[in-house]
């Protein structure tokens, strides 16, 4: 327990820590501020991916080398809190933006006042927007909640980041979380800057969920229909992990999964106008053919219903095709999505037939 955790909690922790310097000499008092003495001597900053670097005083900064540790106010400053911080919880090692490592010679010297080794830091390369700019907290993808939010699997995020500025030395791309951890090296990571491709995590995600164990992608897309306004509590679990089952193997975002099998969960069926228009006069005479046949299943498993489907196709002299996509437009409202006869079987024979029955009357 190394709390309290915010900054606004911690005032006491500053204070303390500013009065032992003050106490040295290693700091003073001017305008009401306290100024930290800063040292004159080039700092030897030792960092895991940019290697040894040392930082002298530029010009400017010759002249009035001290800078600001809290302000007249009372309120301490962003280089001192961070140590401070790092200091008293026991931080080993600082991983942050290669942008921070000209503030690095103030923090270490800091430490060295305060007569602590500072932690290992590892100055990273910057990610960048695919167009070269610089990313920012406003750009879309600077926040994790943005690709929970937006249908990624956590662990194919996890990935992808791990890759920016990194790879193994076999070159391979989706690798296991267990293997990331053992194979990852600070040291290893690339200095030059990384830019993010959201098309490429896309093809990842997709890479994740189509491995992905049934229960996990369950969970997941529980959470993404929920956010979509779809309320799956309405139907038993095991009609919706057969649902989903369906769709597996079959989405590179789990957004994508209300719009592709979305027609599980409602009884209100909509047929759009190409939908509509699809259904011609002679369709919906072969599609009534089609369910009276169904109608007569005493097992409604996919392997019936393709065999049904087959049969009425060739007694009414046309391509299996010809069938297929009246069928599946009437029961999902969608020219595609997951195999025809298994989603008709997840259906069950009551839901196929009073669907085929409203398209047929739409």
């Amino acid at each position: 327990d190394r709390g309290p955790y915010f900054q606004s909690q911690r005032k006491e922790n500053y204070t303390r820590r500013v009065e032992a310097l003050l106490s040295r000499g290693l700091a003073y008092e001017k305008d009401g501020a306290v100024r930290f003495r800063m040292t004159r001597e080039p700092v030897l900053i030792r960092d895991l991916v940019v290697g040894d670097v040392t930082r002298a005083l530029t010009d400017r900064e010759e002249a009035d080398p001290d800078f600001v540790i809290m302000r007249s106010d009372g309120s301490p400053v962003f280089h001192f809190v961070n140590v401070v911080d790092d200091l008293e919880m026991g931080i080993t090692h600082v991983i942050r933006g290669e942008d921070h490592l000209s503030n690095t010679s103030k923090h270490v010297a800091l430490f060295q006042a305060f007569g602590v080794e500072p932690p290992k830091y590892a100055h990273i390369p910057l990610i960048l927007n695919a167009d070269g700019s610089k990313m920012s907290k406003r750009d879309d993808g600077a926040a994790l909640t943005y690709y929970t939010e937006n249908g990624y699997a956590p662990e194919a995020v996890l990935n992808y980041l791990c890759l920016l500025g990194w790879s193994p030395k076999d070159g391979r791309e989706v690798i296991p979380v267990k293997e990331l951890i053992a194979n990852f090296d600070l040291p290893q990571i690339l200095r030059h800057n990384a830019r993010f491709d959201h098309e490429k995590l896309k093809w990842m995600n997709g890479e994740y969920l189509r491995a992905m164990a049934p229960d996990r992608f369950y969970e997941l897309s529980v959470h993404t229909l929920a956010r979509a306004g779809v309320d799956t509590n309405q139907f038993p679990t095991a009609y919706v992990k057969a649902a989903l089952d369906t769709c597996m193997g079959k989405l590179r975002i789990l957004t994508e999964l209300p719009g592709y099998g979305g027609f599980y969960f409602t009884d209100k069926l909509e047929l759009d106008a190409d939908a509509k228009a699809a259904l011609t006069p002679e369709a919906r005479e072969r599609l009534q053919k089609l369910r009276d046949a169904y109608a007569g299943l005493a097992e409604f498993t996919a392997s019936n219903l393709e065999a049904t489907l087959k049969e009425t196709a060739k007694t009414l002299g046309v391509k299996n095709g010809v069938l297929v996509h009246p069928a599946r437009i009437a029961c999902t409202g969608k020219p595609s999505g997951p195999s025809l006869y298994h989603l008709l079987e997840v259906l069950g024979k009551d839901r196929v037939l009073a669907r085929m029955s409203a398209a047929m009357a739409s």
